[in-house]
């Protein structure tokens, strides 16, 4: 039985980070983390796929430096995650890459 992961407080954080991702614009795993005080990529991975497909946080709005869908590892999150984007405009080429020049999302400097 796989264990499901729980919020935390860092999470809470990254959270809050994704939900500045307007609709139409992504960023990565990366991006995400070098704006989370002690945050790593692979952390920032762990809480969107914690995120519930329901849930009011923009998951899908998190893609991979490349400009590609990284796996949730829960059977569709892939194909919910191209939908959620494409039905956002969001426009994939034939290897399944998004034109980061184009929705790349900057995250605000305060």
């Amino acid at each position: 039985m796989k264990k499901k992961l729980l919020p935390t407080p860092l999470f809470d954080v990254i959270f809050e980070v994704v939900r500045s991702i307007p609709r139409g614009r992504v960023a990565s795993y990366g991006q995400i983390a070098s704006v989370v005080d002690r945050c790593s990529p692979l952390m920032v991975g762990y809480a969107m796929a914690a995120v519930p497909f329901d849930s009011d946080v923009p998951w899908h709005r998190v893609v991979n430096r490349k400009g590609m869908i990284s796996s949730r590892g829960d059977g569709d999150g892939e194909k919910i995650q191209r939908i959620l984007l494409e039905a956002e405009g969001v426009h994939f080429d034939e290897k399944g890459r998004i034109d980061l020049n184009r929705v790349w999302w900057e995250f605000p400097v305060c």
